[in-house]
């Protein structure tokens, strides 16, 4: 739960560097307020283990930085700071990034080859699909509220939630490819996992994790182009 909200909490603030102004006040405030509370649920359940890692205290230190320019940045819309605003929210977004890197290697951190990389890629890419979806989908619903708004701003969030699809297939398909050819006797056959009983939680993962953003995707950009 730690890991998916806030993936979806720095995501959402990814999402407001794509969208512009003409969205509204409204609009910031009230997604730089979700991925505020988000995040610090996410804060709130982090685990806490016996002895922490450096980089763990590193991912947690990058995420407090990205919590803390994201409050000020949500106190300030449309108030006060304007000047300083888009910095704050660049902070926020960077901060958030390093913090989901350096979980990625604290988790992988004793994984084998080019896993610690596959690690990253999959958090990483996570963060722009979570944050494309409930971006794509408020700011598709936010056309009620600015009908004027120029529909290029729904496009240009449809079109990193593509990206993010592609680069969790390709992921995904890497990491299935890897556990294949790294099979060696005497370990559960991954071939014979996936078919077996068991196997349902990986085609859970590709229904709703691949095959479901990726409808959601064409869907979206046939009604936004």
């Amino acid at each position: 739960m730690f890991l998916f909200l806030v993936h979806l909490g720095v995501g959402i603030s990814l999402v407001l560097v794509w969208v512009g102004r003409e969205a509204g006040v409204k609009f910031f405030r009230f997604n730089a307020g979700t991925a505020v509370l988000l995040i610090a649920i996410g804060f709130a359940l982090r685990p806490q283990p016996d002895n922490p890692t450096s980089l763990y205290r590193a991912a947690i230190g990058s995420l407090v930085l990205a919590e803390a320019a994201l409050v000020v940045y949500w106190a300030t819309i449309g108030r006060m700071l304007a000047r300083i605003r888009p910095a704050l929210l660049w902070s926020a977004v960077g901060f958030g990034l390093i913090s989901v890197t350096l979980q990625a290697l604290d988790i992988s951190r004793d994984a084998p080859g080019l896993m610690p990389l596959l690690t990253v890629a999959s958090f990483l890419s996570s963060v722009a699909l979570l944050g494309g979806a409930c971006g794509a989908m408020v700011l598709g619903h936010w056309y009620l509220v600015v009908p004027s708004l120029d529909v290029r701003h729904l496009q240009s969030i449809v079109r990193l939630h593509i990206g993010s699809t592609l680069v969790r297939v390709l992921v995904v398909a890497t990491a299935v490819m890897i556990a294949v050819v790294s099979w060696e006797p005497g370990v559960p056959n991954f071939e014979r996992y996936i078919f077996s009983i068991d196997g349902i939680f990986f085609w859970q993962r590709v229904a709703f994790g691949l095959a479901g953003p990726a409808v959601l995707s064409y869907m979206t950009w046939e009604t936004a182009k």
